[in-house]
């Protein structure tokens, strides 16, 4: 069974945190939610999010993929803080996926991970960054970095995320279940 970290900071766009994280966990994923301090973290509609552990906690062990929710000023919170920058470019190092959605795309690149790739973002997030294709899809993978829109594509950057990380076979069957059609 594959493992996924998802670091909770302050400010996050709970949405996409919540969709990310039941949905991966309706795929039979394990999710471990890490908040960037010990407590309870408040996302930016006020909503309280109770993460599993703190991240100093979270880091002791290994992951097959690491996604960053976004939100403001959530993903200025995970881009200012050195842990999630230094796990982002151990990650990648070590072929493992990244992914982010909305505002946090711009967390991956402060981690050099978007040089020469393909990607998208909540609008104005990742526009004139050099080395960094700026697409308008939903979700965009390219390699092993993965990233999304906003809330509104919560949904289908999760469900990529299920078929990457389990089978396409699994995501039709989560999906399924979700009933969206």
């Amino acid at each position: 069974m594959s493992k996924v970290l998802v670091p909770l900071a302050d400010g996050c766009e709970e949405l996409e945190a919540v969709t990310i994280i039941d949905l991966l966990r309706r795929g039979g994923i394990e999710v471990v939610t890490a908040g960037l301090k010990p407590g309870i973290v408040r996302a930016s509609r006020g909503v309280q999010l109770v993460p599993d552990v703190t991240l100093d906690v979270a880091l002791q062990d290994d992951y097959d993929m690491v996604v960053l929710p976004g939100g403001m000023p959530g993903a200025s919170n995970l881009k200012d803080d050195a842990r999630i920058v230094e796990l982002l470019k151990k990650m990648a190092a070590a072929g493992h996926y990244t992914a982010a959605i909305c505002a946090a795309p711009m967390v991956l690149a402060e981690a050099g991970l978007l040089d020469g790739k393909r990607a998208t973002s909540y609008p104005g997030f990742l526009e004139g960054l050099p080395g960094v294709t700026v697409s308008d899809a939903a979700v965009v993978q390219d390699g092993r970095v993965l990233t999304s829109r906003g809330p509104g594509t919560a949904m289908d950057f999760a469900l990529a995320l299920v078929e990457v990380l389990s089978s396409a076979d699994n995501r039709r069957q989560v999906e399924a279940a979700l009933v969206r059609t």
